[in-house]
C-alpha cells in the first residue's frame, strides 16, 4: 500500500477490510497475532535512532526517533481507513480484536495503536451534539433502543415516553465518519426534586409542559460501540448538556444523575469487609423484597455499607471500584445521596442488590472537582452522604 497511488490504495484497503469481514472469530485471531508480530518496530532502527538522539538531544534527532518508535501497525491501520466507510469498521475490528485479547493478552500491544488512533480520530473537536427527538429518523432511533442497556426499553411506545414529553431531553453524539450511529446518549428527566427511585421516572404519567421543573436528571447513559472502549466521551456530552439546559431553561438548577452501582453486589461479597459478607448473606435471601420491615432494619446497614464502598472500595491502581462511580467522580460530580432500594429491576438486584445513587453536577465546581479528583484521588461528596459516613 505504500508504493502505489491514492485511489489505488483505496481500492486496496476497501478489499482488505470485504476480506476480514470473511473471516471467523479464529482466522481473526490470527490476523491479530500477524498484525502484532509482523508490523513491530525494528529494533535496528530504534536502536540506531536513539543514539543519534543521545549524542545530539535536538529536534531534528527526534522525529527520526519518533518515526523509528511509531508501530508500522499504525500506519497500516491509518491506510485501511482510507477506504469509504472504513472507520466504522476499524471501531468494529477493535470490538473483536477486545474479544480475542480475553484469550490472548499478548494483543495488547495491537489494542494500544487502536487506542492511540482512535483518541485521535474520535477528538471532542470532530464530535456534533445532536438532541433526539421523535422526528429523529426512525433508523436511529432503532439504533438507540437497540444500544440503551441501563434500562432496557420494552419497545416504541417506551422509547417515545423518553423523548417525546415536555419533561424529557435526550442528545446524542455523533462522528462525521460513522454517519447515522451514535456513539453516546444521554436521557434526561426534569423534575422538581431529586428522585430516589427510577421506576417512577420510567412510568411517570406524561406531562404537557416542564415549566417548573427546577432539577435536571440525568438516568441513563449509554457508549454504544464496544469497540470505543476508553475512548472518553461522557464527560464532554453532560457538560455540555448541563450548558444548553440552562440556556434552555434558567429555572433549572440542580444538575444530578439518578446511577446504578454494578459493582456493588460483588464487592459485599468479596469478604473485604466482613460486616459487608454479613449484610450480602442477608440481601441474598431476598425477605426485604416484599417485606417493609425487614427492608427498613437493612437500610441504614446498606446506606452506611454503600457510603463505604463509593468513597472507600478501590481498585489496585487506587481508582474508585465502581465503574459508575469512576465515570461521574472523573468528571467533577459529587457523591451526593445513595438510595436503597433504588431500582428493583432483575439486574439491578443482581448487580447491586437494588441500590443506586445520585451523583451532583454543581457548574461551578466540576472542573476544581475534577482536578482534585484525577490530581489526589479526593471524592467529593454531598450532605447526606457526608452524613451517612458520620454515623
Amino acid at each position: 500500500m505504500g508504493r502505489i497511488g491514492d485511489a489505488a490504495r483505496m481500492a486496496v484497503a476497501e478489499q482488505a477490510l470485504a476480506a476480514y469481514a470473511e473471516l471467523d472469530a479464529g482466522q481473526k485471531a490470527g490476523f491479530f497475532a500477524q498484525i502484532r508480530d509482523g508490523f513491530s518496530p525494528d529494533p535496528a532502527h530504534i536502536r540506531a535512532a536513539f543514539a543519534a538522539y543521545d549524542a545530539d538531544p535536538s529536534a531534528g534527532t527526534l522525529v527520526p526517533l519518533f518515526n523509528a518508535v511509531e508501530p508500522p501497525r499504525q500506519t497500516l491501520l491509518r491506510r485501511l481507513n482510507t477506504a469509504p466507510g472504513a472507520t466504522l469498521k476499524l471501531v468494529n475490528m477493535r470490538a473483536d480484536l477486545l474479544a480475542a485479547m480475553r484469550k490472548d493478552p499478548s494483543l495488547a500491544p495491537l489494542d494500544a495503536d487502536f487506542a492511540h488512533l482512535f483518541a485521535s480520530w474520535f477528538n471532542r473537536g470532530f464530535l456534533r451534539i445532536e438532541r433526539i427527538d421523535w422526528s429523529t429518523p426512525a433508523a436511529v432511533l432503532e439504533k438507540i433502543m437497540n444500544y440503551e442497556t441501563v434500562h432496557p426499553m420494552k419497545g416504541w411506545e417506551d422509547l417515545r415516553r423518553r423523548l417525546d414529553p415536555a419533561d424529557r431531553r435526550f442528545y446524542a453524539f455523533f462522528h462525521p465518519a460513522t454517519g447515522n450511529e451514535p456513539l453516546i446518549f444521554v436521557e434526561v428527566a426534569l423534575t422538581r426534586d431529586i428522585p430516589a427511585e427510577i421506576a417512577p421516572i420510567l412510568t411517570a404519567p406524561r406531562r404537557a409542559a416542564a415549566d417548573d421543573a427546577t432539577t435536571a436528571v440525568f438516568y441513563s447513559i449509554n457508549n454504544t460501540l464496544e469497540g470505543l472502549k476508553g475512548v472518553s466521551f461522557g464527560n464532554f456530552l453532560i457538560k455540555q448538556v448541563v450548558a444548553e439546559l440552562a440556556a434552555e431553561l434558567p429555572a433549572l438548577k440542580t444538575f444530578v444523575t439518578l446511577s446504578p452501582a454494578p459493582g456493588f453486589a460483588a464487592w459485599l461479597a468479596s469478604g473485604e469487609d466482613p460486616q459487608a459478607a454479613d449484610l450480602s448473606a442477608e440481601l441474598d435471601l431476598g425477605a426485604w423484597l416484599n417485606d417493609r420491615d425487614e427492608a427498613a432494619r437493612l437500610k441504614p446497614q446498606v446506606e452506611a455499607l454503600a457510603a463505604r464502598y463509593f468513597t472507600g472500595a478501590r481498585t489496585k491502581s487506587g481508582a474508585p471500584r465502581d465503574p459508575v462511580a469512576r465515570f461521574h467522580l472523573g468528571n467533577g460530580a459529587a457523591a451526593w445521596r445513595v438510595n436503597w432500594p433504588g431500582d428493583l429491576s432483575d439486574g439491578a438486584i443482581r448487580r447491586a442488590h437494588g441500590l443506586m445513587i445520585n451523583y451532583l453536577y454543581e457548574p461551578a465546581e466540576i472542573e476544581a472537582q475534577h482536578e482534585a479528583f484525577v490530581r489526589d484521588g479526593t471524592i467529593a461528596t454531598g450532605a447526606p452522604l457526608a452524613a451517612v459516613l458520620a454515623r
